[in-house]
């Protein structure tokens, strides 16, 4: 049965990590040096476009007065006004330090809960005021931090293939196996399949048999594989100090723009805290927010009942929005799981019971919402939500059938990806089943 995605964050020591899980979730997790000794899991919010956004009134399929969005009421997550949030599973990593691979720091266990991670959030602190093991310094040049730490990984994966190296390549030969065969026994520790083995090695086109492979080979493997399973988002963190602007300039000339997204979790950690005191109109992510002056200004004499800033609290609101919303269009810290998603090709799938109304028989529409990789089928969606329950059919929009092996393609958040789906048991063989029990 198809697994929920899994994003690990991680990072060295005080580089903002456990602040940044803080900002995708409802978690609140202590923050300092070696404070995340064990791996934790949380749920994040990914945000996309809901599909109920797709049916305004008097539209082909939504003939009535009301536009869906006024109906959509999630099971889980939120939406607003079409801008659906969907929990997704994190994986916080205590921070890694240069020699984890050795046991240095914190060690191999933690490199080791990576496995389970689908794709990785590395968190960067782009101000250089923490050196490579997250102890207080300045002038620190971060794109360091990429390097090393994606080295750890490497050099985790090459350690444990090459220290039984020899003994693959005697049972490669005795059994007769494909390359892709041999490795996938190996990485299926770290939540490998044999498709991920066969697109590192088409792409890097080897010629020689797997049993002569140099150790330069088995490392351009190693580092195809860690690449392909562990595709990787670098969220550049701390952008608001004043040395960040240097610091983001190098590393966006070394790595491709689609990697790199600028954040400040710190800043959405205090907006979103302000917003629950009453202090600010934020909804998370936003390039704005609201002040009691702004919506006095606006016509509301009632300041849309919100608190008075003293001036100590204004003037930190108003630098925060000068040096990060309007500067940067927000945070960044909703952007970063959007990338991850990206990197993934996760597709959001709404299974409904009916495929006219989008329904679940209480006049609520899209109560649910799946995430599937790039590639799953009709077949997979339906396996991830009923499990082994038998399939009957499945329609889509309309009541358009479709087969189970159709592809649930990645058109990101295009009506087509959007797959709206009704999954139905075998009511008749629960039928025979009764009746026979009935006759008996």
């Amino acid at each position: 049965m198809p697994r929920d995605p899994l994003i690990g964050l991680v990072g060295k020591p005080s580089s903002g990590k456990s602040t940044t899980l803080n900002s995708l979730t409802d978690a609140s997790s202590k923050v300092g040096i070696f404070t995340t000794i064990d791996p934790q899991r949380a749920i994040g919010y990914l945000q996309i476009p809901c599909a109920c956004s797709r049916f305004p009134a008097h539209s082909p399929h939504n003939p009535s007065d009301i536009p869906l969005t006024a109906k959509c009421k999630p099971n889980y997550g939120s939406c607003i006004d079409g801008k659906r949030s969907v929990p997704i599973e994190l994986l916080d990593v205590a921070g890694l330090v240069p020699g984890a691979h050795e046991g240095k720091g914190l060690g191999n266990r933690f490199l080791d809960d990576l496995r389970h991670a689908d794709a990785l959030v590395h968190v960067v602190d782009v101000s250089g005021c923490t050196d490579a093991e997250g102890k207080a310094t300045r002038g620190y040049d971060p794109s360091e931090d990429i390097v090393w730490l994606r080295s750890e990984i490497v050099r985790w994966i090459q350690g444990n293939l090459m220290e039984k190296w020899g003994s693959i390549k005697r049972r490669h030969l005795a059994v007769k196996a494909t390359a892709v065969e041999t490795l996938q026994t190996q990485f299926s520790g770290y939540g490998s399949t044999s498709a991920v083995v066969a697109r590192c090695l088409d792409k890097l086109q080897l010629k020689e048999p797997l049993q002569d492979w140099s150790d330069e080979t088995i490392e351009r493997v190693v580092n195809a594989f860690t690449d392909e399973k562990f595709p990787t988002v670098i969220a550049l963190n701390k952008i608001d100090h004043p040395d960040a602007d240097k610091n983001i300039a190098k590393i966006a000339k070394s790595h491709p723009p689609s990697s790199l997204v600028l954040t400040s979790a710190i800043s959405e950690v205090f907006l979103r805290r302000l917003a629950k005191q009453g202090y600010i109109r934020y909804v998370e992510g936003d390039d704005y927010l609201l002040t009691r002056d702004d919506l006095i200004e606006e016509g509301d004499p009632d300041g849309g009942g919100l608190k008075e800033m003293d001036e100590k609290l204004k003037t930190r609101v108003e630098n925060l929005k000068d040096l990060v919303l309007y500067r940067f269009g927000g945070t960044g810290v909703v952007q970063v799981l959007s990338r991850a998603a990206e990197l993934l090709g996760l597709v959001p799938v709404f299974p409904v019971k009916n495929a006219s109304s989008f329904g679940s028989g209480d006049g609520k529409v899209f109560r649910d919402c799946v995430l599937v990789r790039r590639g799953a089928t009709v077949g997979d969606v339906y396996r991830k939500v009923m499990g082994d329950a038998p399939l009957a059919y499945v329609d889509t929009v309309g009541g358009v059938r479709v087969a189970e092996d159709d592809v649930v393609e990645v058109g990101k958040n295009d009506v087509s990806c959007l797959i709206f789906l009704v999954l139905r048991t075998l009511l008749t063989v629960a039928y025979i089943l009764s009746f026979k029990v009935g006759r008996a």
